[in-house]
């Protein structure tokens, strides 16, 4: 049992419990059947005619990836679905056949000791949009086409281009305008599109029921499983165009290819050509490589008998002389006084914990910020049992695919950081302020960072072909040294069962697996197809029978150390996860006082503390 007490997760016995899992799967973004890998040009052909039963795996090969994970020692799943895999054939029309292979899964990881956590995940949207998320009939309800998404710069597809698609474009689509639009439309379409309807429903009001009511039908599936600990209300949400000063302005960080402003992508949708800026990351930032004129054509991403939704509410018009203007570059702004987190995503928030509640009472709620930003300040009347869930990533080694020793980037400050001290400092300081957020917004609720990770193909792929993955291991070793420093609860992005070396987590040719079938040594071997396990697999706290005080491992000498202060209230033992394989000569265990016995087959060291003393401390080295 995994429950909520203050900032802790605790179990039964009232000990404080260290979460370690990783998230499943990278592939669960796109249906199986047919493939929606996203590199297939026809993987978009009939968004309504899919199935996602076989995600994240066929169920025949549940106990085989169950049993490995279990084996190195990732008790605790972040289990991704997708509003599109629960509703995909239209509005009110579930899947039945995957919410009973869901449930299933669910039964089988259950029978492992696998708890989970439900990621209702999306990335800019929809799939349609070159992510993943909301079914594609959300797109036609507003009078988007989805077809033609592509062409008028709506949105940049991997389906539309070859293998030279630039990694971490995707990203960029939640600032083009298709995603731009459907999130502001979602959030604040009462504020900014009131004229829009669909089917004579406020299309805020439409968006959001629907999700809502997708996603209460999973809890309803689920709320006889007792290893659900809870559900999150929407993966790595966005505002769109909420709060947007200036639509003639870049928005957006992350500059990648064709970059055009706000005003430009409302044209572009409308049939107007535009010659925008194109760029390409550096060390150094994004730096502007030239000049392209984007939907030569004039195609239209509106359907017939639809029209921009911004140009009629009257952002801009087209004159008597046939040429656009823009009329309100401000229109998104309000002067300010308009803040998402408190309007629209605490609202949002909400709604979605009643609607999971009312299906499956007292869940817990993992909340989420926008990436890069403070999460909603909550109240005393707000939603109660939640947990704090942000994501962080290495930003160089993310978007350049290599990793660098001696430099690392500050995503807050925005300025380098030079020398291993320094970003191990940095690092450290970056995910330590996820608990200051909590403590001073969210009421000092448990913080657990849902998604770290690195891409696997640094360097051009260069392991899969030398099998060097010292590269790796060290990327891998820096983020988690931070992760147990901090003593935060994680789960690593990610585990994906069909992985591959050519097309990495079969989605925008991320490749950010812990294991490939590519990497496959020995078939009956549990460590087998794993990547950089040396770095990946540690040993940690698993229970504590008290207060976590510090913790910390060495990959390279197998060197581990923890300390706690004990609970008088508590008088199970604390148990640690240790992974024999740092240990292949056998393993020497020290501790302050007390007694300790080692389970090899569970790979468990369960610790008895004396109360001679409140604070205890465990090393293990290699024997």
């Amino acid at each position: 049992m995994i429950d909520i007490d203050g900032s802790r997760f605790v179990d039964e016995h009232g000990r404080t419990l260290l979460l370690r899992g990783v998230n499943l799967s990278g592939s669960s973004k796109v249906p199986l059947n047919p493939n929606g890998a996203t590199h297939l040009r026809g993987s978009l052909l009939d968004h309504r005619d899919i199935s996602f039963v076989g995600r994240p795996f066929p169920l025949s090969e549940a106990d085989e990836h169950f049993l490995r994970l279990r084996s190195w020692g990732f008790t605790f799943l972040r289990f991704l679905v997708t509003w599109e895999a629960v509703e995909h054939a239209g509005p009110g029309l579930y899947d039945a056949a995957y919410l009973d292979y869901l449930e299933a899964v669910v039964a089988k990881a259950a029978d492992h000791g696998i708890s989970l956590l439900i990621d209702p995940h999306q990335d800019v949207w929809s799939r349609l949009l070159g992510g993943d998320g909301a079914p594609g009939w959300t797109l036609e309800a507003v009078g988007m086409e989805p077809a033609r998404v592509d062409e008028t710069g709506a949105a940049v597809l991997h389906q539309h281009h070859d293998d030279s698609f630039p990694h971490m474009l995707w990203p960029t689509n939640g600032d083009r305008l298709g995603a731009s639009t459907m999130f502001t439309l979602f959030f604040a379409g009462d504020a900014f599109a009131p004229r829009l309807l669909i089917d004579g429903e406020p299309a805020q009001e439409y968006l959001q029921r629907h999700y809502c009511a997708a996603i209460a039908h999973i809890a309803a599936r689920l709320r006889s499983h007792e290893n659900v600990v809870g559900f999150e209300t929407m993966n790595e949400p966005l505002r769109g165009y909420i709060g947007c000063a200036d639509l003639n302005k870049l928005s957006g960080r992350l500059k990648v290819g064709d970059t055009p402003n706000p005003y430009q992508s409302m044209l572009l949708a409308s049939g107007y050509p535009q010659e925008v800026p194109t760029y390409e990351m550096r060390i150094i930032g994004a730096r502007l490589t030239g000049r392209r004129l984007v939907n030569p054509e004039g195609a239209r991403l509106w359907r017939s008998g639809s029209d921009c939704i911004w140009q009629r509410h009257g952002v801009w018009e087209v004159g008597s002389d046939g040429a656009p203007r823009l009329l309100r570059p401000d229109y998104f702004a309000r002067g300010g006084s308009f803040d998402f987190n408190r309007d629209c995503y605490l609202p949002f928030i909400k709604r979605c914990a009643r609607a999971i509640r009312a299906a499956a009472p007292d869940t817990p709620i993992f909340v989420q910020p926008e990436a890069g930003r403070l999460p909603p300040r909550w109240g005393g009347k707000d939603v109660g049992r939640i947990a704090y869930a942000p994501h962080w990533y290495d930003p160089l080694t993310l978007v350049l695919r290599r990793y660098y020793p001696l430099v690392a980037y500050n995503s807050e400050t925005n300025r380098i950081v030079l020398g291993r001290r320094a970003i191990r400092r940095n690092v450290r300081k970056q995910l330590a302020q996820f608990r200051r957020h909590s403590s001073e917004l969210l009421g000092g609720a448990p913080v657990i960072l849902a998604e770290t990770g690195i891409p696997f193909d640094l360097d051009n792929s260069r392991a899969y072909r030398t099998g060097d993955f010292r590269a790796q291991l060290r990327a891998v070793d820096r983020s988690l040294r931070a992760v147990e420093a901090t003593l935060l609860h994680c789960t690593w992005w990610n585990y994906t069962p069909d992985n591959d070396n050519l097309h990495g987590d079969q989605w925008n040719r991320e490749d950010f697996s812990i294991f490939s079938p590519d990497q496959r040594l020995e078939p009956d071997r549990r460590d087998s197809g794993g990547r950089a396990l040396a770095a990946v697999v540690r040993p940690y706290a698993r229970a504590t029978a008290g207060e976590p005080l510090a913790m910390r491992f060495k990959p390279k000498s197998g060197g581990f150390s923890f300390t706690f202060r004990h609970d008088l209230q508590v008088s199970a033992p604390t148990e640690l996860y240790v992974p024999l394989s740092h240990y292949p000569n056998g393993c020497r265990i020290a501790v302050s006082d007390g007694t300790w016995t080692l389970d090899r087959d569970r790979q468990i060291i369960t610790y008895r503390h004396s109360e001679a003393r409140a604070v205890h401390r465990i090393t293990i080295t290699r024997g």
